[in-house]
């Protein structure tokens, strides 16, 4: 089992790309004050949500040996302010193209927390509907969530399948299809029910969340890796913890726990890693 504060290295595994090339995974930022994922091979990156600063992402790449300027996207998977704050200046300055679904689009038209309305970089994207980044093959589906419209990512680079989905009401037959074929998958976390119902968020907060449009709790997420693990499973990270409802240890210890009750050896079997909230991750290298 790998915790938040457990030794920091390199995760490898069996997967090879185009050529054999390495593929990277970096969470800069996981949680309700701002969400971004890079991911990426040698030559170019792809980030995965802009709900952070462009100062900071552009830091945070340096600091882990990235280069910003090789940035060929941005995948959206909806339009609340944790995702997107960062995507205009992305797309308008930089010229980065930002990829998301018409309705994603609509949402991020009418948000304040995007100062630059997306023109020439706009991408539009159909729900099931497979589309290249380079050498990634990519393809969007939906996710139950009460945003305008919410999607998850797989994303293909060779042999290697990553799946994303994160603001997850509740794990339907689709979210569960595209889950079930990654090696490599990033999946919420967002509470544990106990510190939820008890603690200070006013009801209908609680409710919100709680909710089939909300997020997912930790034995949800449990239950689901427990039930769904598949051999070809390689490396799973929780991600979009809540602050106030959760702890990076409960969540870690809530799946590992589940997932012995079945069998599996987190640590042997698979890779289990907590995304912090305000810190990026180590770069995990998927070769």
């Amino acid at each position: 089992m790998r915790m938040e504060k457990m030794e920091e290295k390199e995760v490898k595994t069996a997967c090879t790309g185009n050529g054999g090339m390495k593929w990277s995974f970096l969470s800069l930022a996981s949680g309700s004050s701002g969400n971004c994922y890079y991911l990426g091979v040698s030559g170019y990156g792809i980030l995965i949500d802009a709900g952070i600063g462009v100062r900071a992402i552009r830091k945070i790449l340096k600091e882990k040996g990235l280069d910003f300027e090789k940035i060929a996207a941005v995948l959206v998977t909806h339009d609340h302010a944790d995702h997107i704050k960062a995507l205009g200046c992305l797309g308008e300055k930089y010229h980065i193209p930002i990829y998301a679904t018409g309705k994603v689009h609509e949402g991020i038209d009418r948000s304040r927390y995007v100062e630059d309305t997306l023109l020439q970089s706009r991408r539009t994207i159909e729900k099931g509907q497979p589309f290249t980044i380079r050498d990634f093959r990519v393809e969007a589906f939906e996710v139950p969530h009460d945003s305008s419209d919410s999607v998850g990512y797989l994303i293909e680079y060779g042999n290697c399948r990553f799946t994303l989905a994160t603001d997850v009401g509740y794990i339907s037959d689709t979210v569960s299809d595209y889950l079930c074929r990654a090696n490599h998958l990033v999946l919420e976390a967002n509470y544990d029910e106990e510190m939820l119902w008890t603690g200070n968020y006013p009801d209908f907060l609680k409710e919100r969340v709680a909710s089939t449009t909300g997020h997912l709790s930790n034995h949800e997420a449990a239950d689901f890796l427990a039930t769904h693990y598949r051999p070809h499973m390689k490396n799973i990270w929780l991600c979009h913890l809540s602050r106030e409802n959760n702890h990076p240890e409960l969540a870690c210890k809530t799946v590992d726990l589940r997932m012995a009750q079945e069998g599996i050896r987190v640590g042997r079997d698979v890779t289990l890693t907590v995304l912090r909230r305000m810190m990026p991750s180590e770069v995990f290298v998927l070769e």
